[in-house]
């Protein structure tokens, strides 16, 4: 009965990923949705997009590990950005009327640096997207033993890019409501059971006090303080030139809709992020033998303690509730991550290097871009040995050094120039760069336990704040925001 119900919850996503498709009639709608999403629908996109395996499966076996205090990262600061996004950029982003965040670039900076802040974003996709397809196939894998992992992964790799592919925003607007409501009914009605199995939510609660895993700042080391501070602002501040964040502020119907949307899926997902590190603990609780998973030599093993707990010593429902939850979580994060890079790439660097085209040749670079990125980001899932989260904290890095401060200063130092964001780039990639090869958590040296994308982070904000008081040697052009729109009119039929 569970893989019949599997297959049809996937034959299911497919079908209104198809339907969607009967939305799609220009790039607009494929990127942005026609920026006609309601409150309800736009909420699920940014909860649903965010809530993703590295939530359900990585981040909550790292909390059952570790404790709180080694999730910094996500949900905390996964949910700031949310907010921060809400609060500071919301309103600039959808008012700019702009299809991605490297068109910002462009109007703020000028061509150079619109391609190569979009290419670190586009990059940053890589990480994400494989640890979205790791999970699918680990989730495939656990319910067909049958199947190795590398296969399972190419399977729910095909599955996610057929969907998205005919669908784009459109798709995964239609499939977030429905594995939004998926997700929380399935994990709150599993958690329920998994904590009365443990003997009671007070007896949970009462373990994990006692093994300290409660406790938000438990470092006593230099190097664990600089990981914990690593860790939150690469997430925080990081996360926020995202495309797929851009889309979902840009996809809503009116600016008032992406502020609450943006707002209340950030504070939603900070709070229910809680409800799988409650199971994943309760699995500890209810068979302590599942710790031995944390020791294994390969580090993505720890993300079968709730899969495999669920599929073992559960009934029948509750494992269709749980995989039914869980694979909405990856769909819906996997089809977001591999939509971004695309309209990124095709956008905002492929259009710099070729004439004005047509609106469907603009639809056939985008899908055909988006099938690239899954086969990259396929083939690093099935080569990688880290985990989910370590493969969406790298991904941030990229974008924390290369492209968060030329946006912030950009939308509010009036002050800041192209040279300003060149230098900021030239400056910032090389100190991050260089500094991962010195860094050394086992030193005794106190700066050799600074995480590099902070290195590379004050290096960006150096660059930035040298180049755009320093006699302008780059010449400071800020393209006219008519011009970015005729622009894309030219090419895309708009």
């Amino acid at each position: 009965m569970l893989i019949t119900c599997v297959i049809l919850y996937m034959v299911a996503t497919i079908a209104v990923g198809l339907y969607a498709s009967m939305r799609v009639h220009s790039a607009k709608d494929f990127m942005v949705a026609g920026r006609s999403l309601p409150l309800y629908m736009n909420f699920a996109c940014v909860f649903a997009t965010w809530f993703g395996a590295e939530t359900v499966l990585s981040v909550s076996a790292k909390f059952a590990d570790k404790g709180m205090g080694h999730v910094s990262g996500d949900p905390f600061g996964a949910s700031v950005c949310l907010i921060l996004v809400g609060l500071f950029f919301a309103r600039t982003f959808y008012r700019l009327e702009l299809l991605t965040i490297g068109d910002y670039y462009h109007l703020r900076y000028g061509k150079f640096v619109e391609v190569v802040t979009s290419l670190g974003i586009a990059s940053s996709y890589l990480g994400w997207t494989s640890a979205q397809l790791s999970a699918l196939g680990l989730v495939i894998n656990v319910l067909f033993p049958q199947i190795s992992l590398n296969e399972s992964i190419i399977i729910g790799a095909a599955i996610v890019t057929v969907y998205t592919l005919f669908g784009g925003m459109w798709s995964v607007a239609l499939t977030d409501v429905i594995q939004t409501a998926a997700i929380v009914i399935g994990l709150i009605i599993v958690a329920m059971l998994m904590g009365n199995l443990a003997g009671g939510f007070d007896v949970v609660f009462s373990e994990a006090y006692k093994q300290g895993k409660l406790n938000l700042f438990p470092h006593t080391t230099a190097t664990a303080w600089m990981i914990f501070i690593g860790e939150f602002i690469t997430m925080s501040l990081g996360s926020i030139p995202q495309q797929d964040v851009f889309q979902r502020v840009t996809s809503a119907k009116d600016e008032r809709t992406a502020f609450i949307g943006t707002i209340g899926g950030g504070m939603f997902y900070f709070a229910f992020a809680f409800v799988p590190m409650f199971i994943a603990f309760s699995a500890t609780v209810i068979d302590p033998a599942y710790v031995a998973h944390f020791h294994a030599e390969d580090a993505r093993e720890v993300q079968k303690i709730l899969p495999t707990l669920v599929l073992h010593k559960t009934p029948i429902w509750c494992q269709v509730l749980f995989f039914g939850a869980v694979l909405s979580a990856i769909l819906s994060t996997a089809s977001g991550t591999l939509l971004a890079p695309a309209s990124v790439l095709t956008e905002n660097v492929l259009q710099q290097f070729t004439k004005h085209f047509s609106d469907r040749t603009m639809l056939w670079l985008l899908r055909s871009v988006l099938v690239m990125v899954a086969i990259i980001s396929t083939l690093i899932s099935i080569n990688s040995k880290s985990t989910m989260y370590q493969m969406v904290e790298s991904g941030y890095s990229v974008t924390l050094v290369v492209a968060f401060i030329p946006l912030a200063c950009g939308v509010y130092w009036r002050r800041a120039t192209t040279q300003g964001a060149v230098f900021s780039i030239l400056l910032g990639v090389p100190a991050w760069i260089g500094f991962c090869f010195l860094n050394d958590e086992k030193s005794q040296e106190l700066w050799r336990h600074i995480p590099p994308q902070l290195v590379g982070l004050a290096g960006s904000a150096v660059g930035m704040l040298l180049g755009s008081l320093m006699p302008p040697w780059i010449q400071h052009r800020e393209t006219d925001h008519s011009e970015v729109i005729n622009k894309r009119r030219v090419s895309t039929g708009h």
